[in-house]
Formats: C-alpha cells, structure tokens, sequence
C-alpha cells in the first residue's frame, strides 16, 4: 500500500479524527486542572501598610493569605515612625493572587551616619556647599583672627571640635569656625 493510498483510506480518516478529540480531551482536562490549581477568578485584596509597625502588617498580611518580604530599609522619613512600613509593592487595593509576596520597605530607627570632609584651609564659600550636599545643615559661623578671612578653620558639633571622618547623622547641624581676615595678636 502506498502512502498516497493510505492517506486516502478510511483507517486513516479515522485514527485522524480520533487524534483530533484526544487532543479536544487533554486539552479540556487541562484547562480545567489549571483553574482549580491556580484559583482563577480568585484574587486577594493587597491592604494599606504605610505608617504600620512590622507586626501589625505581618497579621494584616496573614488575615490575607499574603507573604511579607521586607526590602532593604530606605533613607530615614522623619514622617514615618521608626521600623513602620514607608513603601509596598504591590500597591495598597491591588487585587493578586493568593500566598503572591508583598515587598515592603522600612522605615530606618534615624539618618544614616555620614563622615564629615576635611574642609579646613578651603574657603567658605567652598566648604558651604560640600557640607549642604552631604546633607548636613550649616549652623553657626564663628569668626575668629586669622590671617585668611573666611578661610575654614574648625568644624563643630553640638560644642564640640570636629575631627575630619567623624560621622555624624545627616541632617546635623554644624558650626563652622572661620578667619575674619586680621593678623591674631594685634596689627
């Protein structure tokens, strides 16, 4: 029997149609295992963690069948309280999945301790902005003699001198000691 015959014959018709509904078949049985498995149509509703305390979102996401995963800690938020929730993701009221993972991010217990630059011998108007962009505040500014006005000549801190590396929490505010231009001890 040729391949031309068979493809003509009705044994062939046959097992054709016969292949056509298994495949009908499994691929129904399928479907029907993966909505059962997956919960299709079933979605949880992701609740608001911004401002809670780590414990207080660990039940909410529990009473919701939802996962924690706590992201590395942001930058301190004076808004937030310490070790409370400042961002998640997904966002609050998103419908997902059951068990799905909600990445959240903490609120650290403060700033983060930054080391304060040498900036003895540079000018001031040098020394303003390296201290502004570290996010440090410029406090008090205290003249002293000193041949070389405006000239940097000690930091401090809350009183006391300020070594260079020192790390203090961003935000601080530091007092900068400068030459006011006239010879010390005298003319």
């Amino acid at each position: 029997m040729s391949v031309i015959s068979f493809l003509k014959s009705k044994a062939f018709f046959i097992q054709l149609a016969i292949a056509i509904v298994a495949l009908f078949v499994i691929g129904f049985l399928i479907l029907k295992w993966l909505d059962i498995t997956t919960n299709n149509g079933e979605f949880q509703t992701v609740p608001d963690l911004k401002g809670k305390s780590i414990e207080v979102a660990q039940i909410e996401l529990d009473e919701n069948n939802l996962v924690m995963q706590i992201q590395d800690s942001a930058n301190f938020n004076p808004d937030y309280p310490k070790f409370s929730v400042i961002d998640q993701d997904p966002k609050a009221s998103e419908q997902v999945k059951e068990n799905r993972k909600i990445y959240i991010t903490l609120n650290p217990s403060g700033y983060r301790k930054i080391a304060v630059p040498d900036l003895r011998q540079k000018s001031f108007r040098q020394a303003r902005p390296m201290i502004e962009a570290l996010g440090f505040q410029v406090g008090k500014t205290t003249y002293i003699d000193n041949i070389g006005k405006d000239m940097v000549l000690g930091l401090r801190y809350n009183g006391s001198v300020l070594e260079p590396n020192t790390k203090l929490p961003k935000t601080s505010k530091i007092d900068v000691v400068l030459g006011n231009g006239n010879r010390p001890g005298g003319n």
